[in-house]
């Protein structure tokens, strides 16, 4: 009998949609890139999936986040988030946490308990401390390195983080891994320049919420295929299937 999952039955198999059903996934950061991570996810039959992000969905979110429409404008991302995983797997359990990951609120998660983590957060600080704990409790991870300010979509690479150039993040990633010891991460990037944004005199919401840095410009086109790239990946490390 046909069901949701029976298209990509067809190219794994039914013991790796079972494992898939089985595995615990943490996605923290659920913008523009981790909610299409999610959505792929959700969609590949993960049975488990823990969200962190604590954010509301902002109207600049709407160019680029598959949660964010203007019906969402205002609520938590998470939330958000929830109803539409549970629309498409009502099967799925989703746990959800309005938590803004950081060194000091990393003894708030208990990694234990996770298959696989997703990094899509953009602070430098809150990425290093989520790599040491995958490292402390041997837990696969990968990571996105920077999307904004970019424009092409097929510039994406899944390679360790010491093969990377050019990426400003990546950059910065390198060398603090390094002090700290931790010799490899897959990580998705791009080669592609970032571009300068044009500065707006009005301020966005974002843009005060995050005073420390600039507010990178995005588009509907490339953030999402950083996101899609890493559920694949997540996918197929999961059924042992990943050729790299």
């Amino acid at each position: 009998m046909p069901d949701k999952f029976t298209r990509t039955k067809m190219l794994f198999g039914s013991a790796a949609i079972e494992k898939l059903k089985n595995s615990r996934v943490a996605v923290f950061g659920i913008g523009g890139v981790g909610g299409y991570t999610v959505e792929a996810l959700t969609r590949s039959g993960i049975g488990n999936l823990d969200l962190f992000d604590n954010d509301k969905i902002s109207v600049t979110n709407i160019n680029r986040q598959i949660y964010a429409t203007t019906k969402t404008v205002g609520f938590d991302k998470v939330d958000i988030a929830k109803e539409r995983i549970l629309e498409i797997n009502p099967d799925c359990v989703v746990n959800i946490y309005k938590l803004f990951f950081l060194p000091e609120t990393s003894g708030e998660v208990d990694f234990e308990k996770y298959d696989y983590i997703v990094d899509a957060i953009d602070t430098i600080s809150g990425k290093i401390e989520l790599i040491m704990q995958a490292k402390k409790y041997n837990i696969p991870i990968i990571s996105s390195m920077g999307a904004g300010n970019k424009i092409d979509p097929t510039g994406f690479e899944v390679v360790d983080i010491y093969d990377t150039k050019i990426c400003p993040l990546a950059r910065i990633m390198r060398r603090e891994l390094k002090k700290r010891g931790i010799e490899k991460l897959k990580v998705v990037y791009s080669k592609e320049p970032p571009l300068v944004p044009f500065n707006f005199e009005s301020e966005t919401e974002e843009s005060k919420e995050t005073k420390k840095r600039q507010i990178p410009g995005s588009n509907a086109f490339v953030p999402p295929v950083a996101g899609l790239i890493i559920a694949g990946e997540v996918i197929k490390d999961l059924i042992n299937i990943n050729k790299k």
